[in-house]
């Protein structure tokens, strides 16, 4: 059985799971096994075919990957902020490879990564996604391009897909430190209560990854998903900016109603409209230094 076979198992099963405090420390191992998959999965091997365009030098003080579904106005972000010329067309996948495009702002340099538009499941290598959501993981900041015109769920399925190659958006490393050792088996200690960590499933889960000699010690409330993001290691923590284009097409009503949302800024490239105030919201969430 393949590893994309795997996860989807381990996904049924977990579909089919009633989710309460009985079945908590179940799901939560499951979680640790899907993990392990995912990170086998999103590995690049060396042998891999090489040229598609993909493997961009970075350049500058900074990068921004632009993330998207297709057709929602990357490409006419791209050449509306430098002076790179990427094809734009109402056609979807007109971007085939990433395409990069030098912006000066506040006297810093910042490289903008337009990236092909990805499909659900990109993560597990449809429509050359997996390349996709791997190269948003070298960027500072990601830039989720949405339609505003289009359903709400275009954000919480573009999130999962980031989720699924270890990208995390918009929060925090957990304050965990885990110490592999040669001896002694698992001490494990925490500074404060949790509410969902307990021994016995560190134990295990790090029995799970083939771990058994080592130090952990938790400085805040963790979830179970985060300790399994200490251990599987390969996860990225990036800023991520959302946002929604078209805005001309859509009632006053629904632009404020998008625009109340966390992370989030309203636009319309091809009007002008609240572009100046995008650039300032990049740079801000760059954090660079003038």
């Amino acid at each position: 059985m393949g590893i994309l076979e795997k996860i989807a198992d381990i996904e049924r099963e977990m579909a089919r799971t009633q989710k309460n405090k009985a079945t908590e420390y179940h799901l939560g191992l499951l979680k640790g096994k899907l993990a392990k998959l995912r990170a086998e999965l999103i590995e690049v091997k060396s042998s891999g075919p090489k040229g598609d365009g993909f493997d961009v030098k970075r350049s500058g003080d900074a990068r921004v990957a632009l993330i998207g579904f297709p057709s929602v106005g990357k490409s006419t972000l791209l050449s509306t902020m430098t002076e790179t010329e990427a094809a734009v067309s109402n056609v979807d996948f007109t971007t085939l490879t990433a395409t990069p495009g030098r912006w000066e702002y506040n006297g810093a340099v910042i490289q903008l990564l337009d990236l092909p538009g990805i499909i659900e499941g990109a993560s597990q290598g449809i429509g050359r996604g997996k390349q996709v959501v791997s190269t948003a993981r070298t960027a500072d900041v990601i830039l989720m391009m949405l339609d505003a015109t289009k359903s709400h769920l275009q954000r919480p399925l573009l999130e999962k897909e980031l989720e699924a190659v270890g990208i995390r958006l918009n929060k925090s490393v957990p304050n965990i430190t885990l110490k592999i050792k040669t001896g002694g088996g698992i001490s494990y200690n925490s500074t404060c209560k949790q509410s969902e960590l307990t021994e016995k499933f560190v134990s295990n889960l790090l029995h799970q990854y083939r771990i058994f000699n080592a130090q952990i010690l938790v400085r805040e409330d963790v979830t179970i998903d985060d300790f399994i993001d200490v251990v599987v290691g390969n996860r990225i923590y990036l800023p991520c900016l959302y946002v929604y284009n078209k805005i001309d097409a859509i009632t006053i009503e629904e632009v404020d109603k998008i625009a109340r949302e966390d992370h989030t800024l309203v636009v319309s490239i091809e009007q002008d409209l609240n572009m100046d105030a995008l650039r300032h919201k990049i740079w801000e969430y760059l954090r660079l230094l003038r």
